[in-house]
């Protein structure tokens, strides 16, 4: 769920109600001019609706430069970091997606992102632990990573993401019921080096200024949000630049 539209609800309201001081330095604010612009924001509230789009579409932008400068660079830890779950490891188009088990809008593409991986054996799926609700959300990455060399990855990933009221208890209930060893994957799980991980995931969202989950990277292209047809594009394009010749 990105986090542009609440700052673009806030920036709006303050931005417009800033006019009458936006002149030069030494003029006073002008009285008359503020409640002229609250009196027609009030008979057209639809400018609101048209700046507010704006914004957004500002802040997208720039967040989407931010990021397409920052994934060329940081492209290995992105696409082929070693501590992640991979799905379709031999794939030649990687799809990273920044998620958290407990985020609704990941839950409501997981399936489509499993059925896409499933009929595209090329898609390689890279699946990046961005924890960003809390304590249950972390326990849930937890026992994902530490589960990562049991061979069910996928299967947690499709269980826990279809519990609606995800929590600690639950994936481990959801854990034991694919017959995933508790004791080696809380183990694991609890260890030094999926805090590391999970840090590092972290770290590597803010420096590509993702603002919330899920994301999608694809190539060089960033795809916020549960967007699947988008993703979808991104990943034509990939393939049709892979294919070309050179």
């Amino acid at each position: 769920m990105t986090l542009i539209r609440r700052a673009a609800t806030l920036a709006v309201p303050l931005a417009i109600a800033g006019l009458a001081l936006a002149g030069c330095d030494n003029a006073k604010p002008d009285k008359a001019f503020g409640e002229k612009v609250r009196a027609y924001l009030l008979e057209h509230p639809e400018v609101l609706m048209e700046a507010n789009q704006k914004l957004q579409e500002k802040q997208a932008a720039q967040q989407m430069a931010t990021a397409q400068k920052a994934i060329s660079q940081y492209r290995q830890a992105i696409e082929h970091d070693p501590r992640d779950i991979v799905v379709n490891p031999s794939g030649a188009v990687t799809v990273t997606e920044f998620f958290d088990y407990r985020c609704g809008y990941c839950k409501a593409a997981a399936p489509e992102i499993v059925d896409l991986v499933a009929k595209n054996p090329d898609i390689r799926l890279v699946l990046k632990d961005f924890v960003i609700f809390g304590h249950d959300s972390e326990a849930a990455a937890r026992l994902a990573l530490g589960a990562k060399d049991q061979g069910k990855s996928l299967e947690l990933y499709k269980a826990m993401m279809a519990e609606k009221s995800l929590d600690a208890a639950s994936a481990l209930r959801i854990a034991q019921g694919l017959g995933i060893d508790l004791n080696k994957a809380k183990t694991v799980g609890e260890s030094q080096a999926v805090t590391q991980h999970l840090s590092d995931t972290q770290a590597l969202a803010k420096t590509l200024a993702l603002q919330g989950t899920p994301a999608f990277i694809v190539g060089d292209t960033l795809v916020p949000g549960a967007d699947i047809a988008a993703l979808k594009l991104a990943i034509e394009q990939a393939r049709a630049s892979k294919a070309k010749p050179g």
